[in-house]
């Protein structure tokens, strides 16, 4: 399996990931990556940037060292019904938008709450992919938002940083198995995201690889390994 891109990357913008933009170009490089997309929090998130942040995306090249570079956000859904931190502003300079829930901006509620939150911000045309739609302190209603993905076109992550032994979330594999099933049953293509707060995870791949060759899905679900897939999910 060829991976040729990583949309959830962050920098030290963040507030509390680890690495410049340099650094993650570099390993992306040194990974043999394609396309890097780089999606820092958007402001909500404690020690995030602020709007003109974003606003000023037009700075960074399209391309440096011979790698396309992606410019996103990932916002926070603040709401049940959704809504998500990124301005009309912000939204014009960006590249992609991924909406997560993190538990710095929003409290967990119900399982159908949380699901309707996610829903909700698939309705923003800007939303191209969920992130980390894992974490067991956000219990979802999975079969919803697999129906919700089909029919909104709106990307599904696999979260690598979900697996590892550092990351915060809970019963992370369980609920990634419950999903890939259903992602499989119903033939919806997902994005790996290394979701990478450091330089050197950036591109790693490794614990998410691992799972779905376990539960056989299939490569042409991938997004990761078609440039041509990519491109058509971020024109709609």
């Amino acid at each position: 399996m060829k991976l040729l891109m990583d949309l959830h990357t962050h920098t030290i913008a963040s507030g509390h990931a680890y690495s410049t933009l340099k650094e993650n170009i570099d390993e992306a490089k040194n990974k043999g990556l394609k396309i890097l997309g780089t999606s820092d929090h958007s402001y909500t998130m404690p020690g995030a940037p602020e709007p003109f942040f974003f606003e000023n995306y037009k700075t960074i090249n399209q391309e440096i060292n011979g790698l396309r570079i992606l410019k996103g956000v990932e916002a926070n859904i603040l709401d049940y019904d959704g809504k998500i931190d990124v301005s009309d502003k912000m939204i014009h300079n960006v590249d992609y938008v991924i909406a997560s829930l993190h538990s710095h901006c929003i409290k967990s509620g119900s399982k159908e709450e949380n699901t309707d939150a996610i829903i909700g911000a698939m309705h923003n045309p800007a939303v191209k992919i969920i992130g980390h739609p894992d974490d067991g302190r956000f219990p979802l209603n999975y079969w919803r938002l697999v129906q919700a993905a089909k029919k909104s076109g709106v990307i599904l992550e696999l979260n690598n940083a979900s697996l590892m032994k550092t990351s915060a979330r809970t019963n992370t594999e369980i609920n990634m198995i419950a999903l890939i099933k259903l992602i499989k049953n119903n033939n919806i293509p997902v994005i790996l995201g290394s979701d990478s707060h450091i330089y050197y995870n950036v591109g790693r791949f490794n614990e998410i690889i691992k799972l779905i060759q376990e539960q056989g899905l299939p490569e042409e679900l991938i997004i990761n390994c078609s440039i041509k897939q990519l491109e058509e999910k971020l024109q709609k």
